[in-house]
């Protein structure tokens, strides 16, 4: 067969593009382990991706009929060979993993409570038992353009059902029940009976934070409508067991007036997807603050919402909000993400996601120095993407051109990323006389203010402020 054919149905990868690169060498290799006696067949989401018609790059493969040793010596004809894992053997070759079948046994909890051992030997359908859902546990042959389906993963695909591949031994790994809700939202499939039961029967109190928040992270940047993800998630159990912060929106009200989609919960859900729609301009530590901002903007609401003048009001949630916010975000172990501040601009998303409405109906009018004040807290162009997502996110039929006006006084005054960097700083002082200290500190504090509101608009007129305020203190 040649060595160009693909999957029915399938995306061919663009020529000389990485994905292209990737699919010659696993090629390459697939002919290298046969004309050794041996079977190398492509395993996983990329097979499951093709068949679906989405691009993917990320290829493994699976070798049957050689052992380790044999294996990484015809590898090295491929390319050079490093060698991972430890009581299995897994090579990397030019960017792909190459395995041989292997068993795995529970030792105790957690994802590391596994005894792996490789068996060059085991049948097709033993080597594919070991994966989560049926839709991943379909291999292929790209040398004979054949399928190695046990467990008709393809017809799941065709039914877009996802469903467990061995009941058995699903509880093996808790993980997986943030892959079922995952996927069932990514690919927009539902969760078959028998896997719902598994999945909600299963605890979660061993998974580490960087666990969930890979799963979490590919929910709401993958899915078209991550809302799906949450609502499986909540019908399962999972908020309620991993986001006690979040179960507290179910059921908690809003004044049907502003909200006519319903409680909290629901009108998240509604902000989370509105959110998804206004990412895909943005680098993956921008687009990940936006969507946490979304998750939680109204983690306040509960601890603030009462009924007052016949209204459902929830004074202050913009400010009680940090706090759950924050523990959640604990949980989740996110920080700084690429050496970008995510954690702060959650945070002042979530304190200030009420600003760009309520400075476009301001009067009078907010002046230059109220946006250069918010520009400390957050980046104001993604502040204006939630506070939309949570305009929008109300069932629709409401005026959200204020945000537009928001951003665009925003970069109108230069601050829609950050504020303005001071136009005096320490050593322009420590030049002048003054000693560095917190006098000296008060001073620039001042200085800077003055620079916010407006009244001091270049170096000249900021340094002669701030040697007049240095003065008049006697601080040189």
């Amino acid at each position: 067969m040649d060595e160009n054919v693909r999957p029915p149905g399938s995306l061919p990868p663009e020529s000389g593009s990485h994905e292209g690169r990737e699919y010659e060498t696993a090629v390459a290799i697939a002919r290298t382990v046969h004309d050794a006696g041996g079977r190398g067949l492509i395993v996983g989401g990329w097979v499951r991706d093709r068949l679906m018609g989405h691009p993917s790059k990320d290829i493994d493969i699976e070798v049957f009929g050689l052992d380790a040793v044999h294996l990484k010596e015809i590898l090295q004809r491929v390319g050079s060979v490093n060698t991972v894992g430890e009581s299995f053997t897994v090579y990397k070759v030019a960017g792909l993993d190459v395995s041989i079948p292997r068993r795995e046994s529970k030792t105790g909890r957690g994802h590391k409570g596994f005894l792996v051992t490789g068996d060059p030997a085991l049948s097709y359908e033993e080597a594919a038992r070991r994966r989560d859902f049926t839709i991943n546990a379909i291999s292929w042959d790209p040398l004979t353009d054949e399928y190695v389906d046990p467990f008709d993963g393809r017809g799941g695909i065709e039914r877009r059902i996802l469903r467990a591949v061995d009941a058995g031994t699903f509880a093996d790994d808790s993980l997986r029940v943030l892959r079922a809700i995952q996927f069932a939202a990514r690919f927009e499939f539902a969760i078959d009976a028998p896997t719902k039961a598994l999945c909600a029967g299963l605890a979660l109190d061993d998974l580490p934070a960087e666990r969930i928040w890979g799963e979490i992270e590919k929910l709401l940047l993958r899915a078209r409508r991550p809302s799906i993800g949450f609502a499986l998630a909540l019908e399962l159990g999972v908020i309620e067991r991993l986001f006690p912060e979040l179960d507290t929106l179910v059921g908690c009200p809003q004044e049907p007036d502003w909200h006519p989609e319903g409680d909290v919960w629901i009108h998240t859900l509604l902000v989370i997807d509105e959110a998804r729609m206004r990412i895909d301009d943005l680098a993956y530590p921008q687009q990940v603050a936006v969507m946490l901002g979304a998750v939680c903007h109204d983690l306040g609401k509960p601890a603030t919402t009462a009924f007052s003048d016949g209204r459902i009001r929830s004074l202050d949630h913009e400010e009680e909000g940090v706090a759950p916010t924050i523990a959640l975000l604990d949980r989740l172990n996110v920080h700084s993400l690429q050496g970008y501040d995510v954690r702060r601009e959650v945070l002042g998303m979530v304190a200030n996601h009420l600003k760009p409405g309520m400075f476009c109906k301001a009067q009078p009018p907010v002046g230059d120095g109220a946006f250069r004040r918010l520009a400390q807290k957050v980046d104001l162009e993604l502040l204006a993407r939630v506070a939309r997502a949570d305009c929008e996110g109300r069932g629709g039929g409401f005026d959200c051109s204020a945000m537009d006006w928001f951003v665009q006084r925003a970069r109108e005054l230069g601050v829609e990323h950050a504020a303005p960097e001071p136009l005096v700083k320490g050593r322009h002082l420590v030049d002048l006389g003054v000693s560095p200290g917190p006098a000296l500190g008060e001073v620039l504090r001042q200085v800077y203010e003055r620079q916010l509101e407006g009244s001091v608009a270049d170096f000249d007129a900021a340094f002669a402020l701030a040697r007049e305020i240095a003065r008049a203190r006697q601080l040189y």
